[in-house]
């Protein structure tokens, strides 16, 4: 685990503080895009198909800090589109540090070199920089070559001015054990702090639909990747039973309010991940109008093959919460790489359409 403690800290009191108050529905990580113009064109983005008109968009300073005020999550992770695009970035990172609140600036780093000394070093900012394996793979990921390259430059550079730095690394198809071990063993040799690995969404709007893993694939794929990283010492950016839910050993229903979104719409239903699900005007009418009962792996189509961090790293902890023995023994013996896999929690269309399913009422409740 590359977080330092004072994060680590940050983040377990504020669970505790939930746990406490009998809050059942709480954000975790709050996914602020302030924008969705990119200067690439990925082949698993869901955002480019967007009209210039919803592009050429931006959430003022205000509007994202008001956002960050109204969701309470102790971190804000700030993807895109490219965020470094944005002209009152500096500024909107300063708010929310200003906040006392850990920034995950999410950047395919084309832009680093020419704007990092727009941004102070603190322990509150992280450059989560893209890259979705080696210099190959990643350059067919965002249909450019040379893109790498660049990255790892900015990657060097931000370290070497003191910023902590996380790699943001997707999961296609295509992808083997060794292939991903390898770039992980050079992810660690760069000096990041740790990676942030998840399998690639299967965005309705993305160019090409073929690339995405899915099903039992993705668990196997992670399999073989643990399995090999037991004798590596990999710095890896989540829960470990999030990655013990990623090798097949857990099943979890999604909790899409864990990483609540807002962007140049307003706020996103459910997910950072589905975009024509309807939006709210604020965080607290999104809380209460969205159907969450409609939403996951066993409930929707739309759901079906998704296990990305945004939708079930929070479940992870409320496990972890619930569960402390049995997650304190996943973090030291890793995910297990043989033997049965949990059964598959997708959709059905007999089991979505179950009166069991309706939802039961909760305590929710908007964090100060």
């Amino acid at each position: 685990m590359g977080v330092p403690l004072r994060q680590q800290l940050t983040v377990g009191s504020y669970l505790l503080k939930q746990k406490l108050k009998g809050v059942e529905r709480y954000p975790l990580v709050l996914m602020l895009e302030p924008l969705f113009r990119c200067n690439l064109a990925c082949s698993g983005c869901g955002k480019i198909d967007y009209p210039d008109e919803i592009l050429d968009k931006r959430l003022s300073l205000q509007e994202c800090l008001q956002a960050v005020d109204e969701c309470g999550a102790p971190i804000v992770s700030i993807p895109g589109g490219e965020p470094l695009i944005h002209k009152e970035m500096p500024e909107i990172v300063r708010g929310i540090i200003g906040r006392k609140k850990f920034v995950y600036l999410c950047t395919n780093a084309l832009l680093l070199k020419k704007r990092i000394d727009d941004y102070q070093p603190s322990p509150y900012l992280t450059f989560s920089i893209h890259l979705d394996g080696n210099r190959e793979r990643h350059d067919a990921s965002v249909c450019q070559d040379g893109v790498f390259d660049r990255a790892v430059e900015a990657i060097k550079l931000a370290l070497e001015k003191g910023f902590r730095v996380n790699v943001n690394c997707t999961l296609f198809q295509g992808e083997t054990p060794e292939e991903v071990a390898d770039f992980l063993d050079y992810a660690m040799q760069l000096g990041v702090e740790g990676v942030t690995i998840s399998p690639g969404f299967s965005y309705e709007k993305a160019p090409q639909q073929d690339i995405f893993i899915k099903g039992r694939d993705i668990k196997e794929l992670f399999r073989g990747i643990f399995k090999i990283g037991k004798q590596r010492k990999w710095r890896l950016n989540h829960s470990s039973m999030y990655l013990d839910f990623l090798a097949g050993n857990q099943s979890y229903d999604c909790t899409p309010w864990g990483n609540p979104t807002r962007n140049v719409f307003g706020w996103q239903k459910p997910c950072y991940l589905l975009a024509d699900e309807g939006n709210a005007g604020s965080f607290r009418e999104m809380m209460d109008t969205t159907p969450w009962e409609k939403y996951g792996s066993s409930k929707n189509p739309k759901c079906a093959s998704c296990m990305a961090h945004c939708g079930y790293e929070a479940s992870a902890v409320k496990d972890m919460l619930q569960n402390p023995l049995k997650a304190l023994l996943v973090s030291i013996k890793g995910p297990k790489t043989t033997g049965p896999m949990v059964p598959e929690n997708v959709f059905n269309d007999s089991v979505a359409s179950s009166p069991a399913l309706a939802e039961i009422p909760v305590r929710v409740e908007a964090t100060d």
